[in-house]
């Protein structure tokens, strides 16, 4: 199967590029520079040109405080992209599966969020997220939409790679404890992608928009905390103590949902597809940030 994956430098296309070169798949990759989806001659011409079997759309743009800012950008990389994809796509029949975020929700919510939710984006990054999802279902009924949160990994800039730098600079370190959520490991993500691939490729796939995060429900403060207990006897760190703060303590331009949990249920229903724990996910990322470490890699 050939699949074209846009933003393969990314933290997922990354690890999809990675998983995907040990078996029989052929992964075409291409970077921003490579291929703007915001571009639509230069999109058309892409998928011309490969003629891909599938196309990932993996490419974002995810400064979620910048945003607020640059909300003109933001729309045309993730409210537009998408569909420009899914127009190339759409003549000739190649479905699309396309990565969103659990940003398009509020957060106010008191039980996990269900795909079939009401949306309420509190940012400009969530608006223009949920723009893409609702133009690319307006374009293309052969695709699947995967709305994740809280990705990390060990390529690219992520949570735990920022608290493993502030770590080894601080004994004392502040982390939110009031913002839930569930923490993604890019290489489950990428290893949903493939398995959506080989759904596509035998005919067994189930299209439309599904929730698809790691299965542990914790904070932000929870997740440093697990991150560092990992890393003990594996990666020294100067960090003696994390103390749990609010959001209200730790402004930033964007406002963040304050719950943003995710029901996988569905997944796992439709497509029997299911994410492990935070503690087996995060030990997988922390074991080889270590021999990065010992190689000095990192």
């Amino acid at each position: 199967m050939k699949i074209l994956v846009t933003g393969i430098n990314g933290q997922v296309g990354w690890e999809l590029n990675r998983q995907a070169a040990k078996g029989a798949r052929q992964i075409i990759g291409l970077d921003r520079v490579a291929l703007d989806i915001t571009d639509h001659q230069a999109v058309g011409h892409a998928v011309a040109c490969h003629r891909p079997d599938l196309l990932i759309n993996c490419a974002a743009y995810t400064a979620v405080d910048r945003a607020e800012e640059e909300e003109e950008l933001a729309q045309a990389v993730n409210g537009d992209g998408p569909a420009r994809l899914a127009e190339a796509c759409r003549p000739r029949h190649i479905p699309l599966i396309h990565l969103s975020t659990d940003y398009v929700f509020d957060g106010t919510g008191v039980r996990p969020y269900l795909e079939s939710d009401a949306v309420a984006p509190l940012g400009v990054y969530g608006r223009s997220k949920e723009r893409g999802e609702r133009r690319l279902r307006e374009v293309l009924p052969e695709h699947v939409i995967l709305r994740t949160s809280w990705v990390y990994g060990v390529h690219g800039h992520n949570f735990v790679k920022t608290m493993l730098r502030l770590a080894r600079q601080h004994r004392q370190l502040k982390v939110v404890a009031d913002q839930w959520g569930c923490p993604t490991a890019a290489a489950d993500l990428a290893g949903v992608l493939l398995t959506l691939a080989d759904r596509i490729a035998a005919g067994t796939c189930h299209w439309g928009t599904y929730h698809c995060c790691g299965a542990t429900v914790t904070t932000w403060h929870g997740f440093a905390e697990q991150l560092f207990a990992l890393c003990q006897g594996r990666i020294p760190l100067k960090v003696e103590q994390v103390l749990a703060i609010a959001s209200a303590d730790y402004p930033t331009p964007a406002k963040r949902p304050a719950y943003s949990v995710l029901d996988c249920g569905k997944l796992a229903g439709r497509l029997q597809i299911t994410m492990p724990p935070l503690v087996e996910s995060l030990a997988a990322v922390v074991d080889e940030l270590a021999v990065q470490q010992e190689d000095g890699g990192l």
